[in-house]
């Protein structure tokens, strides 16, 4: 069986985020069937939440669908490492595989920093598969930042 990527659904939904002023993340959570089921962009700014992370706001998203507070087998597709509050819901949810684009060394929680999977303490840890589209989602990052500082 081929992999396709969903990053670029991603990438859409982090270019909408940078659109409307914020970082532009995006995230997509498939099912167990390859089905996209839900999709977010950051929305800290919009809704006056910081947990309003593209990765938590499409696992809430998720879990309304499938009317499960869980998302076994589900895939989630980010354009940039978790932080470790967005590991932590991750890993509640029970995602089975996480698919992220670009490295965050300064605020990231799987790879970098934290590391929450690696945790004892973790009680589910996901397949993950770090650089899908890294060059595309690291430029957009970039980009925000660079035409924000003027």
């Amino acid at each position: 069986m081929a992999f396709t990527s969903f990053m670029e659904l991603a990438l859409q939904e982090a270019r909408a985020a940078a659109a409307r002023g914020e970082v532009p993340v995006g995230a997509v959570v498939l099912s167990p069937e390859g089905e996209v089921i839900a999709r977010a962009g950051n929305r800290t700014r919009e809704d006056n939440d910081p947990t309003a992370h593209a990765e938590v706001l499409a696992i809430r998203a998720a879990c309304t669908h499938l009317g499960a507070e869980r998302l076994s087998g589900c895939a989630l597709y980010v354009t940039l490492e978790p932080c470790p509050m967005c590991a932590g819901a991750i890993a509640a949810a029970r995602i089975e595989r996480l698919y992220y684009g670009a490295s965050d060394p300064k605020s990231g929680g799987v790879e970098s920093g934290a590391r929450v999977f690696a945790h004892p303490q973790c009680h589910h840890a996901p397949q993950v598969f770090e650089g899908i589209s890294e060059g595309a989602c690291a430029r957009m990052l970039r980009d925000f930042f660079a035409a924000r500082r003027g």
